[in-house]
């Protein structure tokens, strides 16, 4: 019997799968290698959320092998993959849920260019009208941090409270992003790397042309409150 209220159980249930299902989305764009990277998602409305296994690899996971976890980072004991270790990030997807209240999604990569980018500590400028809709702005570096304990976390809070961009570089490591839910955080993570790619091969060619500060403020407000389908989030559409 679940120690946990049908409606719970269905919604832990829910973003199992969820999150199982969405760690394909990181390998189909090429954001991870062997078992790098991690999605979690929150339990709406509970203080627990849900993370891979450590060094597992992604074609073994499934949802009865995600691992539910309370937002001090640890493991609901006798819940499926209890008897597995959590991710190593699990401290710092648990420190951003616990102060980030809107966050229900977090996402971890070393994708290509974005964590080439967070190797020379730069963020990556606003230059392309894509990531004024997306991120409204640059995509700022975090302070470098050691994985193992909640430090990692308290750099990706300090950095994107406040901020417009769900995407942060930690310094020397890599991406985490945040969402809505975790297929948020996935695409914010998917197209963070697009324009980490993008800008690098445009430098290549000479100087950005800069994108007025008030341009960026309209493309972000319109692509936020206004471009898709109603009653869908911003960027569900099928295209632009």
């Amino acid at each position: 019997m679940s120690q946990f209220s049908a409606s719970v159980q269905e919604a832990i249930d829910k973003i199992r799968e969820d999150v199982a299902r969405l760690h394909g989305e990181l390998t189909r764009y090429e954001l991870v290698v062997w078992t790098g990277g991690n999605v979690s998602g929150r339990i709406p409305g509970e203080d627990l959320f849900v993370i891979k296994p450590s060094g597992v690899a992604y074609d073994d996971l499934a949802a009865d092998n995600m691992i539910l976890c309370t937002l001090d980072g640890e493991v609901v004991p006798g819940t499926p993959g209890s008897d597995r270790s959590p991710s190593s990030d699990t401290a710092a997807h648990a420190y951003v849920y616990r102060n980030m209240d809107n966050v229900g999604g977090v996402v971890h990569t070393h994708s290509t260019y974005a964590t080439a980018w967070a190797a020379r500590g730069q963020e990556i400028p606003c230059h392309i009208t894509g990531m004024a809709d997306e991120f409204g702005g640059p995509i700022p570096v975090g302070p470098f941090a050691i994985i193992g304990d909640d430090s990692i976390g308290r750099g990706i809070v300090a950095t994107l409270d406040g901020h417009r961009s769900r995407a942060v570089l930690m310094q020397n490591h890599g991406v985490f992003t945040i969402g809505k839910d975790a297929k948020d955080a996935v695409k914010a993570a998917v197209m963070c790397e697009d324009v980490a790619r993008t800008t690098h091969i445009a430098l290549q060619g000479g100087p950005l042309i800069d994108i007025p500060q008030d341009k960026i403020d309209a493309l972000f407000d319109r692509y936020q409150n206004v471009y898709g389908q109603p009653g869908t989030a911003a960027g569900e559409g099928d295209s632009k």
